[in-house]
């Protein structure tokens, strides 16, 4: 019990983490490398770990086909799915979206060859300056979380924060840029759905500026020796609107439903799209984010996720944030209160991501 004792209280492990940050490997580097165990810094505490597998009987999130989208006949059926499938999982996959597979999968494999450059090459975009511009780092999180995920990431600010579009490497460019005007045009079209499913108009949505600030992230969850001691992602909400993504066969995405974490199967071609905690306040709950994760990856091919996070731009001149208050009536008062974008931004970059914790400060108590 001595040599253990003195084992843990010799462990120093912001100074491994800092010692990893600084190499600038990333995960990749060390998957890489053949290790057969991973640093002590990427276990996680046995909450994470306890139920890393599927729970669930059910086989996918919802599928909605958007094929009929523009039929003034077929539409509202649409609609209503989009706003069951946002009440009822906050997580849903569409297909017919007007994206090419090709695009699809260009981008994949544009930001699968970012990330299986040589770590020296990587290097010069390997920085933590979040919130701006370019950034390659391994977890954005890594010095607020408990323990580090086994995922390293590209991120590009779009829309009115752009990044310089030279900034973005030469490698993945092209991919880049076109995929930010595709998967937004698809993100619009949700959104304007979203919109109606709360008895709103179609514009209301894009007139409050909800696609004109947005992330690129290209993530990598390479090959983990150790996969039942860590995650790809730990189990957190987004914060933003609406979050898409796309993603390569490799498995690993699971999302929280009910008490139970369901297995997302992607669909070849579909897009998954899912509610951020921005969205949960301002439709005063009527649509819910949820909890999802990825495990760390056992299978030899990396797994390859693109997503854009979109986040509003501005509403409301008093610089005050809130359910929208066409939404709330004396029947439906307000169940969170207003607040700044700067309690937003507090709240984000103050610890590691986690789940729907600006939501809870905001929760009006009754």
């Amino acid at each position: 019990m001595a040599t253990m004792a003195t084992a843990t209280s010799s462990y120093n492990r912001m100074k491994e983490v800092k010692e990893f940050d600084e190499s600038k490997i990333g995960v990749k580097g060390l998957s890489d490398s053949g290790i057969t165990s991973i640093p002590r810094f990427f276990i996680q505490p046995p909450e994470t770990l306890y139920d890393l597998k599927s729970s669930s009987t059910l086989t996918n999130i919802p599928i909605i086909d958007l094929a009929d989208v523009s039929s003034s006949a077929l539409r509202p059926k649409i609609v209503e799915q989009v706003k069951d499938a946002a009440r009822t999982w906050g997580f849903f996959q569409v297909i017919n979206h007007g994206v090419p597979v090709s695009v699809l999968e260009e981008t994949i494999n544009a930001i699968k060859a970012f990330h299986d450059q040589p770590h020296e090459v990587k290097a010069k975009f390997y920085k933590r300056e979040e919130g701006q511009g370019v950034m390659y780092a391994s977890n954005n999180d890594l010095y607020r979380a408990k323990a580090a995920a086994w995922h390293d990431s590209l991120q590009a600010w779009m829309g009115v924060r752009k990044a310089k579009v030279e900034d973005i490497p030469e490698i993945c460019r092209k991919e880049v840029v076109a995929w930010d005007k595709s998967a937004t045009e698809v993100a619009e079209t949700v959104m304007e759905l979203l919109s109606e499913g709360l008895g709103l108009e179609a514009g209301k949505f894009k007139e409050l500026t909800f696609s004109d600030q947005r992330a690129f992230v290209g993530h990598c969850y390479p090959y983990c020796p150790q996969p039942e001691l860590t995650v790809g992602i730990t189990p957190h909400s987004d914060p933003g609107v609406v979050t898409v993504l796309s993603q390569n066969h490799v498995p690993g995405l699971q999302v929280k439903h009910g008490e139970e974490w369901v297995d997302v199967k992607p669909v070849p071609g579909g897009l998954i799209v899912n509610v951020g905690d921005f969205l949960q306040i301002i439709s005063n709950g009527e649509y819910q984010s949820v909890q999802h994760r990825v495990l760390a990856n056992s299978c030899k091919e990396a797994r390859i996720s693109i997503v854009i996070f979109y986040n509003l731009n501005k509403w409301k001149g008093d610089g005050y944030y809130g359910p929208l208050p066409e939404l709330l009536s004396p029947e439906k008062p307000a169940i969170y209160r207003n607040f700044t974008m700067q309690e937003f931004h507090d709240n984000f970059y103050s610890k590691a991501i986690d789940n729907k914790s600006l939501i809870q400060k905001l929760e009006i108590q009754n």
